[in-house]
């Protein structure tokens, strides 16, 4: 039992380290996503997100880290490794993962919309020449929480910018004052 409550503290130290790794991608006004990667308990890589800031859509944070780490330890084979990231990998993601032979993945938060490890399809569960051994939820509440104060805060920001819902608003409202309609006849706004 003592095994696993330090198992346990050590995944919560290795999450807080990939959340500040979050932190720093939502500060470059990225999206904010974090991933360390540890071998015999110390972080040899660290990564976040930085597609947005190089243009690069394979910035994501899991492969910023695997590449500081197979750097780190002059091989693609990451043997003994774990990765520790706040958001449920993607397909590229996982499938990179697999590539480096990762032992584990500790993820934050589920990703419904493309998450690869559960929640749409599991990348690990397909059979290939390296099992991948995982474990969700892992300080799931502030690795969600991070994710969306950040999109709540664009979409206000978009808003205040003029969105394209807004942009298109505005248009289907001046088209229907041009036509001379009524606020009732004007539009719905679900047309294209």
């Amino acid at each position: 039992m003592a095994d696993k409550q330090i198992r346990q503290r050590d995944d919560a130290y290795f999450m807080q380290a990939a959340l500040k790794e979050a932190h720093k991608a939502e500060l470059a006004g990225e999206v904010p996503i974090g991933a360390v990667i540890v071998r015999e308990g110390t972080i040899i890589a660290r990564g976040h997100n930085k597609r947005e800031t190089l243009q690069d859509a394979t910035l994501h944070a899991e492969l910023v880290a695997i590449r500081q780490a197979c750097r780190h330890q002059k091989s693609w084979r990451l043997d003994g490794c774990d990765l520790y990231v706040t958001l449920e990998p993607c397909v590229m993601c996982a499938g990179a993962i697999v590539q480096a032979r990762i032992r584990t993945v500790y993820y934050g938060a589920a990703d419904p919309k493309a998450g690869a490890v559960g929640s749409i399809i599991n990348i690990f569960d397909l059979k290939q020449n390296h099992r991948v051994t995982w474990q969700g939820l892992v300080l799931q509440e502030s690795c969600s929480q991070i994710l969306k104060d950040f999109f709540a805060h664009r979409r206000a920001a978009d808003k205040a910018a003029g969105s394209r819902a807004a942009r298109r608003a505005a248009a289907l409202a001046e088209q229907s004052k041009r036509l001379g309609l009524s606020d009732e006849q004007s539009f719905p706004a679900d047309l294209p």
